[in-house]
């Protein structure tokens, strides 16, 4: 076993897992928990679990985050319960031994454990059309399944965390203060986010129906088959909790539309592909048939708006001197922001198009 930071023998004794513990290592490129993958041996057979350390520094409640992830994956079993496959097309939760679905070890860290979903895999970044619109029909068929939890609703497990006029009033505050003397350096992505603070607003105004939502729909957020590259189970489900269904497809038009890494510097390289942007309308759509004209009708504007917010968040946090997300180099923050407002750019040119394929398809 490699020198790991936890001892991850001992907090996989505290759960109903079977066996002799035989390997633990670190998995996945996760930022935020602290992800191992361990190996046990139950006669003559190998299991493997996912053991995950909550950050409640990000999650300040996370009592309520497992209670929420309890009822969505038991809710999601249920659904698809008369499926061969369901022990992959749902995260299950291994409890611990007195019935809980985490434990709190002597540290005060919070644990919880995954049974291991084995022929399947996780893509950094999409590499055709045909992912993307597996990754959209998969995301758009877990808030399908999730239609009809039953009450009572679930906890906010990052408040406001898509309330575009929170966030931009946040930026505005930073703006004033300009606490560590940045705002000189930022002066195009200032000018450029208080011409667009009106669309703040827009989805807010439409009065949507409020959903069960992912809220960080990631293309390596879903796992897709190894032998047929279906999008079988959406996993980390650390934010699901009630918002507006587009929150869901509006970020996946951040992250899966462009080829260009998230701090990118070179911005010729940042641009909404169209085909991208059709492969996750289509499977988007044809899973998520609940969706009202309303909200079919702000799909393309989601993406502008959600990748907008982005932009704005890495601008706030670049202006108060790098206080939240983590940085690698000077200006990290800035160049984030940067690839975003591109980004918008990009999907404003191509707006007309993208919203005529949408009707075409709905």
């Amino acid at each position: 076993m490699l020198n790991l930071k936890h001892d991850v023998r001992n907090i996989a004794r505290q759960f109903r897992i079977h066996g002799e513990f035989l390997n633990a290592e670190t998995y996945g490129s996760g930022h935020i928990n602290d992800t191992y993958v361990a190996t046990f041996q139950n006669s003559d057979v190998r299991k493997r679990y996912i053991l995950q350390r909550i950050n409640h520094n990000i999650f300040k409640n996370p009592v309520a985050l497992m209670e929420n992830i309890e009822r969505v994956t038991t809710h999601l079993g249920k659904k698809i319960e008369s499926n061969p496959d369901k022990i992959r097309r749902v995260l299950t939760l291994i409890l611990t031994h007195d019935g809980k679905s985490f434990y709190r070890d002597e540290n005060g860290n919070y644990w919880r454990v995954y049974i291991f979903i084995e022929n399947a895999r996780t893509f950094d970044a999409v590499e055709s059309p045909r992912q993307a619109l597996e990754a959209a029909r998969a995301f758009g068929n877990f808030q399908k399944l999730l239609a009809d939890l039953p009450a009572p609703r679930l906890h906010d497990t990052i408040p406001d965390f898509h309330h575009t006029p929170k966030r931009f009033a946040a930026l505005e505050k930073t703006i004033e203060t300009d606490a560590v003397n940045r705002a000189h350096l930022a002066k195009a992505e200032i000018v450029f986010a208080l011409k667009h603070k009106t669309i703040c607003n827009a989805l807010l105004d439409a009065k949507l129906p409020e959903r069960v939502t992912h809220n960080d729909t990631k293309f390596n957020n879903v796992m897709l088959d190894d032998a047929t590259g279906e999008g079988i189970c959406v996993i980390d489900l650390d934010t699901v909790m009630p918002g507006l269904g587009l929150y869901d497809f509006g970020d996946m038009v951040r992250t899966t539309t462009s080829p260009a890494k998230e701090d990118e510097r070179d911005l010729s390289k940042v641009a909404m592909q169209f085909p991208m942007f059709e492969a996750l309308a289509r499977g988007y759509l044809e899973s998520a048939n609940f969706l009202t004209k309303a909200e079919k009708q702000f799909l393309t504007f989601s993406g502008k708006l959600i990748t907008f917010e982005i932009g704005v968040r890495f601008l706030t946090d670049f202006l108060a001197g790098d206080t939240y997300f983590k940085v690698h180099r000077d200006g990290h923050n800035l160049d984030r922001c940067r690839t975003q407002f591109k980004l918008v750019e990009s999907i404003e040119r191509q707006e007309e198009q993208m919203n005529k394929l949408v009707e075409a398809i709905s």
